[in-house]
Parts: structure tokens; sequence; C-alpha cells
């Protein structure tokens, strides 16, 4: 949601596009589906479809002085058209000419330069610097309404109106005359027919100019600016503007004095705008991961998809049900409907981030473990605060689990500790604390029987725990930060993995180590379940792959490649019917369990 233009409604009305991370999503409005795009080897920067609707091209960003590519897609067969590799770094923007004959990028900062290249024969045409030496970078273009010749680059002090000369394959700029005017411009619409061009400033104030004679003809509001810069704009036939803010606010403005006619709130900075029927429907994108949909006759906002914006940290299903799990990551815990891939709940904590969640077997709460050090239980229904543990580890809970009787809590800290708490129905008392890990605890499990428990940490060792006398059973080493673990539900053995790629299978009667595979080519292995059953478990982790294993043969089956950022957790569901997998870039992918 944090894509400037991000958000896009395909001229079709049926679909609508944005990009998460390395991938583009394709959503269709009514049924819900989704497609996705893959192809590009980092996150997406920037995208923009074509007027007919026939093409999509995006941008992504690369490492510095290495090439970044643009993509050119085929929106009706969805696949991979050609790439376009010349800026270096990053693609800042992207935009069609009207009848889809060009494509022109804008580079990044340590580019600089603004490029045309001809879609029909997916060529480089010429290129030039974007901005002057005296003003600051390019960061927006805009094509032409009706001229596929012209467009126009903007940024910080700089307004450039360009015209191709096809035949000598050159372009030439002009200079808009801003005058006294110094902005930082964010955003750009041109008027149909170019009549004007409507430049939003991170000032708060939005310049009208003149695409002919190249000056400013009207600037607004003279007074009461619009709080955090305008970062969206949307025109309407009736000369209207739709103005989208950095503060959340959109609103209708009317006249040269943008005078504010209707305005509604939004949670996050607007980052987007885009028309779904001209007058009558709109969407705005922001960049809390939020998308509503405004209908311009009422100017109500309807919330149509949510998701968290920052990294999630875990995820759990109830015992037994497959129809709803949680997920929790900075300033929040979420609870959503899986068949509908909707949000039922959100538990606002602000400034704290959420690391460990469990949700009890008997369904009447769920735990959470915090960074200020605190176990903190809500209800699943209504999110009411049951009860506060306060100081429960001194630098912050990191992992957690119940026994099944939903009596007692396992908590691990940063500092190493493992706390067992006994949880009545109005008192919470600390039962035992067990100091034997240097390190932060990583993960906990309890096993079914609810006698013992099992903590992997990061000082390199994983410890078995009877939890009925507190004493330490068998100790488990490795030249590895542990990063998870899991108990088998059938036989008496432990399953391991951690930064050194590896699987072990861990018979907990001696300590010695069963079997080694090679979980990972290329990253740490974060997150680790086992179904029900015992037959399969998966791994996923930095390579962002979901990976699923046969226990027996101690092989991989299936793959999931979909992931744009590292995977920290993932589930199998209780009636084995999905896995879910959540990643650093705040995504939650739903996979079908093979």
């Amino acid at each position: 949601g944090h894509i400037i233009c991000g958000l896009i409604c395909h001229p079709g009305k049926e679909h609508i596009l944005y990009p998460l991370g390395c991938t583009i999503v394709i959503q269709e409005l009514d049924s819900k589906k989704q497609t996705f795009l893959h192809g590009h080897t980092d996150n997406v920067s920037c995208i923009v479809v074509s007027k007919d609707g026939v093409y999509v091209a995006s941008g992504q960003v690369t490492f510095m002085g290495f090439q970044a590519d643009i993509i050119l897609w085929d929106f009706q067969k969805k696949e991979l058209i050609t790439r376009f590799s010349l800026h270096k770094g990053n693609i800042k923007d992207l935009s069609f000419s009207p009848n889809s004959r060009y494509l022109v990028s804008l580079g990044g900062q340590d580019d600089g330069s603004v490029v045309v290249w001809d879609v029909a024969k997916r060529e480089f045409v010429c290129r030039s610097t974007a901005s002057p030496r005296s003003a600051g970078n390019a960061t927006v273009v805009v094509c032409s309404t009706c001229r596929d010749e012209m467009f126009v680059t903007a940024g910080s002090g700089t307004l450039r109106v360009w015209e191709l000369d096809p035949a000598n394959k050159k372009i030439q700029p002009t200079e808009c005359q801003i005058g006294k005017w110094k902005r930082v411009m964010m955003c750009l619409r041109m008027a149909d027919g170019d009549r004007a061009l409507y430049v939003g400033t991170t000032s708060g104030d939005i310049l009208k100019v003149s695409t002919t004679h190249r000056v400013v003809t009207e600037f607004g509001p003279q007074k009461k600016k619009f709080s955090l810069g305008v970062t969206a704009l949307l025109l309407l036939d009736t000369g209207d503007v739709i103005v989208g803010t950095g503060e959340g606010l959109v609103a209708l403005c009317k006249g040269s004095s943008y005078k504010r006619m209707k305005k509604i709130e939004v949670r996050g900075a607007v980052t987007s705008l885009t028309h779904r029927h001209q007058g009558h429907q709109f969407f705005i994108g922001t960049n809390e991961c939020q998308i509503y949909r405004v209908n311009c006759t009422e100017f109500q906002a309807e919330l149509i998809i949510a998701c968290h914006n920052e990294a999630i940290h875990d995820i759990v299903f109830p015992f037994g049900s497959s129809k709803v799990f949680a997920t929790c990551s900075k300033n929040d815990i979420r609870v959503w409907h899986t068949p509908k891939n909707k949000e039922l709940l959100r538990i606002p904590v602000p400034n704290l981030t959420c690391h460990a969640i469990e949700i009890m077997r008997d369904g009447m709460s769920i735990i959470s473990g915090w960074s200020d050090g605190n176990i903190r239980a809500f209800t699943p229904e209504t999110g009411r605060l049951l009860y506060t543990i306060c100081h429960a580890h001194s630098l912050g809970v990191t992992a957690m689990a119940a026994t099944s009787d939903s009596k007692r809590v396992v908590s691990g800290g940063v500092e190493g500790q493992v706390r067992i708490w006994e949880i009545g129905e109005k008192t919470q008392k600390l039962v035992e604390s067990l100091k034997e890990h240097k390190s932060a605890v990583s993960c906990v499990k309890v096993k079914d029987n609810d006698q013992e428990c099992v903590t992997a940490s990061l000082d390199r060792t994983c410890i078995v725990w009877d939890i009925v006398h507190f004493v330490r059973k068998q100790t488990f080493l490795a030249n590895t930060l542990f990063k998870c673990v899991c108990f088998h539900p059938e036989v008496y053995q432990i399953i391991t993995s951690g930064t050194d790629r590896k699987v072990v299978y861990w018979e907990v009667l001696d300590g010695s180590p069963i079997q080694e595979m090679e979980g990972s080519a290329s990253g740490t292995i974060n997150g680790m379940d086992i179904a029900l059953d015992g037959m399969h478990f998966v791994t996923g982790g930095d390579d962002r792959m979901v990976k699923l294993w046969d226990y027996n043969k101690g092989m991989v089956t299936h793959i999931g490649v979909g992931h744009s950022g590292n995977i920290t957790r993932l589930k199998i569901c209780p009636e084995k019917k999905y896995i879910v997998s959540v990643s650093l870039d705040g995504a939650i992918l739903l996979w079908k369990f093979p």
C-alpha cells in the first residue's frame, strides 16, 4: 500500500491491480478471485495499465549499480511479454502513451534518466536526463491524453513538458515556469484533451499548469492547505477534483479555491485514487494496507480489503477448526475468516509488537506475548482485554504455548528464561522459572500429554522439560541457532531446524540425532509445523519457499513459490485443507494442501 498510484482499476472495470512485494496481484472485484504475475526479482516499485487495458507494465527496485527491470505484461493472457533493462537502481514511475504506442519510464535517484520505449517493436527509442542540474530529482511522469508524442515529468523543483521526435529518435524538454512556487511535486493528473495539468505537492496545495503556455495558471487552496501534502488526485468530468492527502483525508473539491464540498477520513496516508466508473465509483488505497470503495453520490467509504502493513510474526489456528485463524504483527492482532479471506476482528495495542500468539484449547481466550515483556489475553469474539501479566519477561516475550486443559501457559523471553504460569478464573500465577538458556527462546511447544514441553533457543540448544516436576529431561546441542521445533504426535521424537538450514530428527530418550536433511539451499528456516497425524510437515524461511515434507521418507514432496518476503511462520490447518504462511512483508498466503 505504500507505492504511490500502486492501486489501479482496470479499464474493463472488472479487476483491480496492485503490487505485493515482487508480485502483482490482479483481483476480480465481484468474485474476489486473485491471479498473480510473477517475474520480478525484487520489490515492485511502480505499476501502470495502458488506456485500452491490453498491457500492464511494472518496474522494480534492485541493488545499487545493477540494472532494474521493467516488465511488460499481457493482461488478458496474464503472462510476461518482454523485459526492458536500462535504468540502474530502481524504476521511479511509468506511463503509457494514449494509444499504447510508447512506454515512458523514469529512473530513480541513482539513475536520473527518462527513457522512451516502443511497445510494438519492444525496443528502446531514446533517453535523456530527467531534471535540470539546478533542480532535484524527477519522481513522477504522466503522458498526454490525446498525443503519443508528449509527456510531462515532475519532481523536486522541476516540471518539464517533453516532445518526442520519432524520426530523429530524440526528446526535447521545455521547463514550465513555476515562478515563486518552489514545490516538491508528488502526483500528476492530465485533464482530458490536455486542457491543463494538475500537480499535487508536499506543501498541501495544487498547481494547475497550462500545457500549451507552460505556466502556472491557478494554485490553491490559498489559506487552508491540505495537511501532510497532496498525495493523490482524481479529476471528474464536471471539473471537480477529488484530493487524497497524507493525513488520510479524501475530499471532493470545487473551483479554483478547492473548497471542500464533501470529505471522508480513512486509515493511513492516501497513496492511490482510481476510477471504476467515471463520476460513479472510485477506490482509495492507503499505506496502512487498506482498500476502500466509495460511491461518488453518497461519498461514504466501504472497506473492501485490509491486511497487516508490518512484518507478521506468528499465526495460529484454534484447536480442531480451520474456519478462522489469528495473526500478530506490530500494533495489532487480527482474526481472519479462512473461506472468505476476510478480517473478522482487529485487536489494536499501539506502539508495541506482538511476537507470539496462542488460542487456548477451550476457545475462551487469545493469549499473546509482546515486546514490552507483558502477556495479554483477549476474548476471541470481541477482542476485549481479559487480563495482563505484567513484566512476564524482562526484555520481551518471544514464544508461547498453552497446555490442552487451558490451565497453564509456558512462555519464553529474550533473556532466555522459560516461565510456567497457572491461569485461574481470576488470577494468573507464576509457578516456576526455568533458567538454562543463555539466549532468546525462539520456539516453545507443549506435548499432548501436558507433562513435557520443548524449547528451542538461539544459544544453540534445544531442551525438553518436565513441566510437572520442573526439571530438564534432555538437551540437544547443534551448531545452529535453533528457530523452530516440533514434537511428533505419535512417536517420541522431535524435529528441529534453524540457521544451518538443516532439518534434524532427534530421539528424545537419549538425545541423539536420527536423521539430518538439507532443508533449504539458501537461507535460514524460520518456521515449521507438523500435521496432527504426523505424516507430513511444512517448513519455510529466508528462501521464501513453502516446502511440504513426507515425515517417514524425509523428502520434500511439494514446493510453493509465492512469497516476496522472508517467511516467518507457517501452519497446517487442523483439517489438513490449507497451509497458511506469513512473511516479513506483511503478506498472508493461503495454500491448498496437496
